[in-house]
């Protein structure tokens, strides 16, 4: 009874469209559900994630839910996540992929799920790692520890939003640390991070991780880029 008063005098809108939700839609209206373009690459093995990386670093698994478009829906929805605080998206995005993922061969041997990092400083500033609740999402729907400690990004670095892509190549080599114990070795690992862009970022991440002895990687994210 409480909440149906409280959209009666403040309504909540679409994370997407900027819509007012009816009271049984919850961050994303129906419309923009059924209009989200969805990448399908859980059921392709070498779809467009793994081939990105294909002869950069060795991939178990990887792949994203939905493409990102310039002034679409995604493209909103991550604006209003990373910059608006509106942490529910996280939320409802991971609990909608670990759906679709539960199943997989390649997700059933994941030890651990781990966010690319904030720095410190950047972590002050928003006030919250923007793919957090995506993770602990997926953690909890697919019951894999979610670890936030072992990668560290010890760099605090300006976007790199309009950085170029051999910018984001170079400071990237130089801006992750990994901290690992024998307990780690082994371990199968499934990085995670808003959206996939040139890839150089989740590149760094992947080999730090890989300087755990025989570690395995595998990628998912919450959007790839798509012209």
């Amino acid at each position: 009874m409480l909440n149906h008063l409280l959209n009666l005098f403040f309504p909540k809108s679409c994370a997407g469209c900027h819509s007012f939700l009816l009271h049984d839609e919850l961050v994303i209206c129906t419309q923009c559900r059924h209009e989200i373009p969805l990448t399908n690459h859980h059921k392709i093995q070498e779809n467009e994630v793994f081939q990105k990386f294909y002869g950069r670093i060795p991939l178990e698994f990887g792949a994203a839910l939905f493409y990102f478009h310039k002034k679409g829906i995604v493209q909103e929805m991550m604006h209003q996540l990373k910059y608006k605080g509106n942490q529910e998206i996280g939320q409802i995005v991971g609990d909608w992929y670990a759906a679709e993922l539960k199943d997989l061969e390649a997700i059933t041997t994941i030890d651990y799920i781990i966010p690319v990092p904030l720095h410190k400083r950047r972590l002050r500033e928003r006030g919250y790692n923007q793919v957090a609740k995506f993770g602990q999402a997926l953690a909890q729907n697919l019951a894999i520890p979610y670890e936030e400690t072992i990668l560290q990004r010890r760099l605090y670095t300006k976007t790199q939003t309009k950085k170029s892509l051999l910018g984001r190549a170079d400071i990237s080599k130089t801006i992750f640390d990994v901290t690992f114990s024998e307990s780690h070795h082994g371990k199968h690992f499934l990085l995670i991070d808003d959206v996939i862009t040139t890839g150089s970022t989740l590149e760094a991440c992947s080999r730090e991780l890989l300087k755990i002895p025989d570690a395995k990687i595998s990628i998912v994210c919450m959007a790839m880029s798509h012209s």
